[in-house]
Order: C-alpha cells, then structure tokens, then sequence
C-alpha cells in the first residue's frame, strides 16, 4: 500500500502573494519547497502526497502544479478557482482539468472578513461549479465554529464531496465544554456521507503549537472515527506548518501510535485509501510515485 499524505504544502513569497505569511511564521516565511519535505516523507514510508493551496491567487495553484510537474511522488493538488465569480471559475476550472494532477478545491475561508462568505449567492454558484465538475471541497476553518455551515452546504450540494480540514481545529489540550462544542459540531458534519475530515493539523488550540501531547489529541482522533470511520478520514501531515508544531516525524510518530489499534486495513484506509477514492487519484501517477519511493 502507498501510504498518501493528503495535506501538504509549498509555497514561495517571490512566486505567489501569501498575507498571512510574515515574521510570526519563522521559520516557514520563506519559500518552502517539495524537495524540503521528501527527506521527513521518506523516512515516514510516505510514498505519495496531495499538495493543498496556500493562497488565494492563480499563482499559488501554478506552483503546485509545476512542483507536481517535477515531482513524481505529487499525486494530486488541491487548487485555488475565485467561487465567488463564477464565470471566471468556470474558465479556470476548464483550464485546470486538463492536468490530471488536479483533484480538488479550496479557499481560504479562514481568511475571509465574512464569517458566512461560503453560504452567499456568489460561492454557492461557484460550489454547484465543483459538484457539476465532480472535484471536491477543502473546508478549512481555524477554529470549530465554521463547521455550523456544513449540515447547510451538503443539503444545498448533496453531490458534492467535501472534506473538513484538520478536523475542524478540535481544541486540543482545551476544557471539557470547548471538547463537547466541536464534538457537537463535526457530528452534525458528519451525518452527511458526502462529508470527510483530515486527521491533520492536530495540535495545542492556544499558546505554541508544539505544546500538543498525543494523550490530548487521542480523544479527538477517538471521536472522529466513531463519528466518520475510517472510510471518511485520511491522514494529512501538514508540512510545513507541522516544522512549528515539533517536526513532521513527530506528528507521523503520533499519528501511528493513535491507529495503531485499528485493523490493517482500517489503518491502511486512514493512510492512503480514503484519500484514494475521495481525491479519485489517478492510478497511473500513483504507480510513478510508487515506484519511486522504492
């Protein structure tokens, strides 16, 4: 089995415009590259990644795809098309589909001074957009209370596969009512079986990133496979964003010790399957990326 990191970054402040990218992100303000994260992916036994954009530009989706151009272990990227002009999206999309590399959708919704901006008329037409194309949805939030918004788009868009994103940002290392809030929310997410989440990104809710224990994100991960199973959830070890949070291996390490108790193949599910069929990769790219991490 390829084991397939489905929430990867690169970036490059001279190739594309990233505003959330600056000082405070030291050492990942600068340009991040493929190459800087195969050392940690081969160590791991991570034979295959989804690159996930970073910026809200055209520019940031040309890097990926030129990264993925070079790179055989780039199955998949996840662009950036503007939702909310469909008519520019349209042509974008038509463009972007020519390359098999392109699986997905997303948009910073975090970003967004509208906390409701995926719900308005304009985006709405530019998600029935994905659900006519058959490409899925990134939802990414940085915080729980976004995933209210998901019960509402899957019954607006029942054809159309999303995926939450770092599970939402569950607060870990939070209290006991903070747990219960997001529990209540990725329930309701998760009712809809169009819906799938991102065991990524899992780490301290406030203070620094790399203050996480796996004790403190166990019970999330717990929760989310009872919630999804293993079917809907696929990992993502979010390089480089992972570098401020204690490393990329010891995310990989953690994450391996949170499946160890399931079945091999509901394991072998959570590490590439579910990211297989959710982002339908293209078998022919995953037998390149295959054989070239052996």
């Amino acid at each position: 089995m390829t084991v397939v990191d489905a929430h990867l970054h690169v970036w490059d402040p001279e190739q594309a415009a990233y505003e959330w990218l600056g000082p405070a992100m030291a050492p990942v303000d600068r340009a991040m590259r493929f190459h800087d994260a195969l050392p940690a992916l081969r160590t791991a036994g991570v034979g295959a990644a989804v690159l996930v954009q970073a910026a809200d530009n055209d520019e940031d989706t040309d890097l990926m795809l030129a990264t993925a151009a070079r790179h055989p272990e780039v199955v998949g990227v996840v662009a950036w098309v503007p939702l909310d002009d469909p008519g520019r999206a349209r042509a974008r999309l038509a463009a972007l589909r020519r390359d098999p590399h392109v699986v997905g959708v997303r948009t910073l919704l975090h970003e967004r001074s509208d906390p409701d901006w995926v719900l308005g008329p304009d985006a709405d037409a530019g998600l029935a957009l994905l659900a006519e194309a058959g490409l899925p949805f990134d939802y990414s939030t940085t915080s729980p209370a976004a995933l209210r918004h998901l019960a509402e788009l899957s019954a607006r868009h029942p054809a159309l596969r999303l995926v939450v994103d770092h599970l939402g940002k569950p607060p870990v290392g939070g209290g006991r009512e903070d747990r219960a809030e997001w529990h209540r929310l990725i329930a309701a997410a998760a009712k809809h079986p169009g819906v799938h989440a991102k065991l990524s990104g899992l780490y301290s809710a406030s203070g620094a990133l790399d203050a996480w224990t796996t004790d403190e994100v166990r019970p999330f991960v717990e929760d989310a496979l009872e919630l999804f199973g293993p079917e809907r959830l696929m990992y993502g070890g979010d390089w480089p964003i992972s570098l401020l949070a204690g490393g990329y291996a010891r995310t990989w390490e953690a994450m391996c010790e949170l499946l160890a108790p399931l079945a091999p193949d509901d394991r072998a599910a959570v590490l590439g399957g579910t990211a297989t069929r959710f982002y339908r990769l293209d078998p022919a790219l995953l037998n390149t990326a295959h054989h070239a991490a052996v």
